[in-house]
């Protein structure tokens, strides 16, 4: 199984994370959805964002019931040379679970296998611990969805976003 997971964050101190799990690549739909509040995470710290990220991440992670084989993360798995939160995440799940970064901006000296979808002129940047990103870029082209970002990505996103607005409606009024 696969999971698509996501993090929101409110300026109130409070995260929701999302997981989107699902049997294929081109699947359509989600075999199941997860999501937890977090309420303890470390501020955000510019070369450190795994230390916010992670926690979340692995409180979503623990509510799964299916078995993973991989999970696809919005960011980078390794940042050159350094880790990333991707590669911190494999750490965390035994290095026995492939983790592929679907990442929308380019970080420099980074080595990411660049993809287009749908129309966009704008790459997405994939990166992997567990696979070859070769692989994990064709795996992430295979993904339901006309757009960009692949529909099971997007769905992880508005989980979180939705959750938010449960615990606090006017969180994204202007």
């Amino acid at each position: 199984m696969i999971a698509a997971v996501d993090v929101c964050y409110t300026k109130k101190d409070i995260a929701i994370a999302a997981a989107v799990v699902f049997k294929n690549f081109a699947d359509k739909r989600p075999v199941a959805t997860y999501s937890t509040r977090v309420n303890q995470f470390g501020e955000y710290i510019p070369g450190q964002f795994y230390k916010r990220e992670l926690p979340c991440l692995m409180a979503v992670l623990t509510k799964v019931n299916e078995k993973l084989d991989i999970v696809i993360i919005d960011g980078y798995v390794m940042l050159g040379e350094k880790p990333g939160l991707g590669y911190y995440l494999w750490g965390k799940l035994a290095e026995k679970v492939v983790v592929i970064g679907v990442a929308k901006t380019e970080f420099t000296n980074v080595a990411s296998v660049k993809i287009f979808r749908g129309k966009s002129n704008k790459p997405l940047y994939i990166t992997s611990r567990g696979i070859d990103p070769v692989l994990a870029a064709e795996n992430i082209s295979k993904m339901h969805g006309p757009y960009r970002i692949p529909e099971l990505l997007k769905h992880a996103d508005n989980l979180t976003k939705e959750r938010i607005k449960k615990c606090m409606p006017n969180v994204f009024d202007s």
